[in-house]
C-alpha cells in the first residue's frame, strides 16, 4: 500500500522545484503500458502544461493542495469552459471527457493535484496540440 500523506506530497514539491520544468510527477501506476495511470503532479509558477487532448480518453483531476487553473476549449482555441480549483473556495476536481481540449495553470506555489486516465501512457503528436496563441 502506497499512502498519501504530507511527507510524500512535500517530497514531490520539493523535486518540482528543482526541476526545469518547475513541475513531477509521482506515480502510482508501475509501468506507462498499465490500462490505468494514477499519479501526483506537483506543479510550481510558471510550468507550462500545453493545451492537449486525449482523443479517447477521459481525465480526472483531485487537487490535494494549492489552487490550479483548469481551462477547455473549443476545436478553433477559443475558451470553452474555465474553474479555478482551491479548498477555499470548495471546487476540489474536476472530470475531463475525451477529445476536450484543456490545460492547466499553477496558481499557487506547491499545488498538488492527482489524476487518473487511462493508459498507456501515449506522447502528444504536434498535430495533436491546440495552438491557441495563433487563434
Amino acid at each position: 500500500m502506497k499512502i498519501i500523506d504530507n511527507t510524500l506530497i512535500n517530497k514531490v514539491v520539493e523535486e518540482a522545484k528543482a526541476s526545469p520544468r518547475l513541475r513531477m510527477n509521482y506515480n502510482f501506476h508501475q509501468s506507462l503500458e498499465d490500462k490505468c495511470h494514477r499519479f501526483l503532479n506537483a506543479l510550481e509558477m510558471g510550468t507550462q502544461v500545453a493545451v492537449h487532448h486525449h482523443v479517447t480518453k477521459d481525465e480526472t483531476f483531485v487537487l490535494l493542495r494549492g489552487k490550479v487553473r483548469v481551462t477547455t476549449y473549443h476545436d478553433d482555441g477559443s475558451v470553452w469552459e474555465s474553474v479555478v480549483l482551491s479548498q477555499e473556495e470548495g471546487r476540489v476536481g474536476v472530470d475531463i471527457p475525451k477529445n476536450t481540449w484543456h490545460g492547466l495553470e499553477c496558481l499557487e506555489s506547491g499545488s498538488v493535484i492527482f489524476e487518473v486516465k487511462e493508459g498507456p501512457f501515449v506522447t502528444h503528436e504536434v498535430d495533436g496540440i491546440l495552438d491557441i496563441k495563433n487563434k
